[in-house]
């Protein structure tokens, strides 16, 4: 992606005209699911006013991060889209502030003061950098409490996240991938000689090392170290898997 493109891009979403949620006081009240619903996130059961064509993600954010509802959370979604389920969070979480990357932004349909939107390239390490820049956070600190990577599933692309943004996760934060096995289904999302998520995910379990070039040694001492459990869950589609780290 280079520099006139995300340009574009950003000058399409500063002129489109967008949904300002903060004015749906009805919404405050709805459910997790009523709210992906609502704003058109394919976490919910339905999507798309078609029936168990969602992943089904909704029951396993409530297992594990109902419990936060009312408290100030940052949250970080990478891939946000037309920003569906980063206005379902900003609901949901009424307390928190909810971060979103995306290489498109132009997508964008929904407006809050608690959504801050940044277009940008989450896999490459410059733009890591300036997104911390604009946040006013240092490479080190730990401010998010919920990371959720829902970008472009490529093996690679994880992978390069997980390396970048764990670090700013938060003591008992959670750490989300959703469709992490699309890579073992769709031969151009996986990448050669990495390690699928699902084999990371047993490698830490166990505690265990596996070969990458991209997860170091180091790094994955971190995870051994600083990963308290994970639970990861099968949704409605075929292709529809989640996994949440618990950091410690």
């Amino acid at each position: 992606m280079n520099f006139l493109s995300l340009y574009k891009r950003q000058l399409l979403f500063f002129l489109k005209k967008k949904i300002d949620i903060d004015k749906d006081k009805k919404a405050n009240n709805l459910s997790l699911e009523t709210l992906f619903i609502k704003f058109g996130s394919d976490k919910a059961n339905y999507w798309d006013n078609k029936k168990n064509n969602g992943h089904g993600y909704t029951k396993y954010y409530l297992k594990n991060l109902n419990k936060l509802k009312n408290k100030k959370l940052n949250i970080l979604e990478i891939g946000s889209y037309g920003g569906a389920s980063a206005a379902a969070f900003s609901k949901f979480f009424s307390n928190s502030k909810v971060y979103c990357l995306d290489i498109n932004i132009s997508n964008f349909k929904y407006t809050s003061k608690k959504i801050n939107i940044f277009g940008a390239d989450a896999t490459k390490e410059k733009s890591y950098k300036d997104f911390l820049t604009k946040i006013h956070i240092s490479n080190k600190k730990k401010y998010f409490d919920i990371i959720i990577d829902d970008g472009s599933h490529k093996l690679d692309d994880i992978l390069n996240v997980l390396k970048f943004y764990f670090k700013h996760l938060k003591s008992n934060g959670f750490y989300i991938i959703e469709d992490y096995r699309l890579p073992n289904y769709f031969k151009h999302l996986n990448s050669l000689n990495e390690p699928k998520i699902d084999k990371i995910i047993n490698s830490v379990r166990k505690k265990k090392r596996f070969n990458s070039k991209i997860l170091n040694k180091k790094f994955q001492n971190i995870l051994f170290k600083e990963v308290s459990f994970i639970k990861n869950y099968h949704g409605i589609r075929k292709t529809s898997d989640v996994v949440f780290f618990k950091k410690i």
